[in-house]
């Protein structure tokens, strides 16, 4: 029986994890973040983003009982049957060689990401469920394994996680924090100089509230819920009922997050596509 083989340059979900914390890490040095072009170019309404989703849907998921998480195990793998393998295999030659342009690949994907493990075992279930050859049951059964694990930790184990990072953040200097809160906002300004008004804020405040957790998440809410509103308003004036129908169904992936969610840079990057939804929306409405 054949054996998948983990691939760092084919795993959508780790690149996209690396290239998240490769603009951290160019920031604070304080130099142009070429990922930032990269995830934009790559990641955003492609077959390879539609991808990354499915690594997400799975990391994002916490505290299942073992029936909902072998459902969403399921679910995942039976969408990512429908992706087209030979325009993502394309994507993913295209994205690693304009990495490497960039950046040193070896350097690059020794970035350490605390979830490789279940980002791998994702990527080897999706694999498996879309060979064509026999694939190792043993691997199959193990991969599953180290997902369900993940996704039963109960939250509590998990906030104590976040608690103890955010307090060995919290014990630096109160002017490194206040000087890297400058240099990060000064680079995301001049770097995001076409962003507009409103997605600026929302950069400010995940800066400015690395270290206030609960003060994040409820401004996350917050924008949810104006987002949401915006977006029913907006869905009133479209005609068109394909375009109506599946904007209806967007605005159900509008949740807020409950006391127990982590907030990530994820959640970042899911408001500015949909404020650049909203945007698209009252562009062609002539609002804009």
């Amino acid at each position: 029986m054949n054996k998948i083989s983990h691939s760092k340059y084919r795993n959508s979900g780790l690149i996209f994890e690396i290239l998240i914390r490769t603009i951290s890490a160019d920031t604070l040095k304080g130099v142009e973040s070429p990922a930032i072009d990269i995830i934009k170019k790559h990641f955003i309404k492609t077959e390879l983003g539609r991808e990354y989703k499915l690594y997400e849907t799975i990391m994002k998921s916490k505290s299942l009982t073992e029936s909902k998480a072998n459902i969403l195990i399921s679910t995942v793998l039976d969408e990512s049957k429908k992706f087209n393998r030979k325009t993502l295999k394309s994507s993913k030659y295209n994205l690693i060689r304009e990495i490497s342009d960039h950046y040193n690949l070896d350097e690059f994907f020794n970035t350490k990401i605390s979830t490789y493990k279940e980002l791998a075992s994702i990527y080897t279930l999706i694999e498996a469920a879309n060979s064509k050859e026999v694939v190792n049951s043993q691997q199959i059964i193990n991969n599953k394994f180290t997902l369900l694990e993940y996704l039963s930790i109960k939250s509590t184990e998990n906030s104590e996680v976040i608690k103890e990072s955010m307090d060995e953040f919290k014990g630096l200097d109160k002017d490194v924090r206040l000087l890297t809160y400058k240099i990060l906002l000064e680079k995301f300004n001049n770097k995001y100089d076409n962003l507009n008004s409103k997605q600026k804020t929302i950069l400010k405040e995940f800066i400015n509230s690395l270290d206030s957790t609960p003060q994040l998440k409820n401004f996350y809410n917050e924008k949810i819920i104006e987002i949401k509103t915006e977006l029913l308003k907006e869905i009133k004036t479209i005609n068109d009922k394909a375009v109506n129908i599946k904007l209806q169904e967007v605005s159900k992936y509008l949740v807020e997050l409950d006391k127990n969610d982590k907030i990530t840079s994820e959640h970042l990057v899911d408001l500015l596509q949909y404020y650049d939804l909203i945007a698209e929306i009252q562009n062609t409405n002539g609002k804009v």
